[in-house]
This record gives structure tokens, C-alpha cells and sequence, in this order.
């Protein structure tokens, strides 16, 4: 069984970037300087960004269910990113480069599954865990910061 993970849509981010200091603040967001924070990967193009890119760092409420398991995190989105589109059972360098926290729901949005390993492990660990059938989706965090990196779907 294989998977595809899933970048954020651009399209949700676009107009943040056009804000004041004091209306991002309002919205929980804030610009970040990539020279300042070491590794800033975006949601929407799933690489890192670089010196002298506009960054956004913002709440976002990646778990949208009516469970306990409701969840929202710290993102980063780059000014220009463009659109991830991971092929089927790839696993993007940014997400592979770090230690991963990841976590299999079922469909109602509770979790059945997760544990945490070195980005590399987590092909493998999808595609075991999409081999069950209790499982809808997964959701891939950076373990580290606890950030939301992106979810991901049967293939």
C-alpha cells in the first residue's frame, strides 16, 4: 500500500502576506527572518526557506474534528512557495532530514497508531500502517517542536 503526503494549499496563505505587523499579530501570525531561526521548513513547498525570504510563522488548526485529538501548531509558509506535489510514496527532503513524530486516525479523527523515528523511517511507516484498515489518515509532525508538517493519504 502506498501513500502521497500532502502539502497545505497555497491558495489558504496568499493574502496573509499583504498584513501589517499589527494585523498578522491580531491572527496569531507573525514574519520570521530565515537567518534568524535555523530550519524553517514550509508547509506549502515542503523545503526549507532561505536567507532573505519572507516568512509567515502562524497558527493553524491542522486537526479539524470533534474529537479530543482537535489540534492546532505553529506553521511556517513561504512568501513565494510554490505548490507541493510529492509523487506517490515520496517523502519530501525536508521531511526526510528530521526526526518525525507521526500519527495513523481513523476516520472520526482518533488516533490508532504513531510513534517516532528519523524522517527517513517514514516511507516504511506509512506504508505499513496504510495496509490497515482502520486507518484514514496520517498526520507527520516535526518531532522536535511538535510543529505540523504535513498529512498523508492513501495513494
Amino acid at each position: 500500500m502506498t501513500f502521497r503526503i500532502l502539502a497545505l494549499p497555497k491558495i489558504e496563505f496568499e493574502g496573509l502576506f499583504a498584513l501589517s505587523d499589527e494585523a498578522l499579530a491580531a491572527q496569531r501570525a507573525r514574519r520570521m527572518d530565515p537567518d534568524a531561526v535555523a530550519g524553517m521548513p514550509c508547509r506549502v513547498s515542503l523545503e526549507d526557506a532561505v536567507a532573505g525570504e519572507t516568512v509567515l510563522l502562524l497558527n493553524y488548526t491542522h486537526l479539524d474534528t470533534d474529537t479530543p485529538y482537535r489540534a492546532s501548531h505553529a506553521i511556517c509558509v513561504r512568501e513565494h512557495a510554490a505548490q507541493a506535489e510529492p509523487d506517490p510514496g515520496d517523502v519530501p527532503f525536508a521531511i526526510r532530514r528530521r526526526l518525525i513524530s507521526a500519527r495513523l486516525f481513523d476516520a472520526p479523527g482518533n488516533i490508532v497508531g504513531s510513534d517516532v523515528f528519523e524522517g527517513t523511517e517514514l516511507a516504511s511507516f506509512l506504508a505499513e500502517g496504510f495496509q490497515r484498515e482502520d486507518v484514514a489518515y496520517a498526520h507527520i509532525h516535526y518531532a522536535r517542536n511538535g510543529c505540523f508538517a504535513a498529512k498523508a493519504v492513501r495513494a
